[in-house]
């Protein structure tokens, strides 16, 4: 999928849409959100770990995580970029 379609699939969906970016390495350690999260990662990479399992997203990938859904997030040297959808 490309980032317009996706972009436009989340405001149809009602999702609120911004840009994320992260410029280096990070380790975000264990929390959740108030919100549903739709992402897709733009530059870089995005390692979640969520429930024992932990997957990393690529350019192009999509991710989601329903609120409160706990999770550790880290960065490579090269940070990351990411389209979210956020939606309360």
């Amino acid at each position: 999928m490309d980032r317009k379609t996706f972009e436009d699939e989340l405001k149809r969906d009602g999702y609120d849409v911004a840009t994320s970016t992260t410029p280096g390495a990070k380790v975000n350690p264990e929390h959740s959100h108030p919100f549903d999260v739709r992402a897709m990662v733009l530059k870089g990479a995005v390692t979640l770990t969520t429930g024992g399992t932990t997957t990393t997203y690529k350019p192009g990938e999509i991710f989601s995580m329903e609120r409160g859904c706990q999770h550790f997030e880290s960065y490579g040297p090269e940070g990351a970029v990411s389209l979210v959808g956020r939606k309360h």
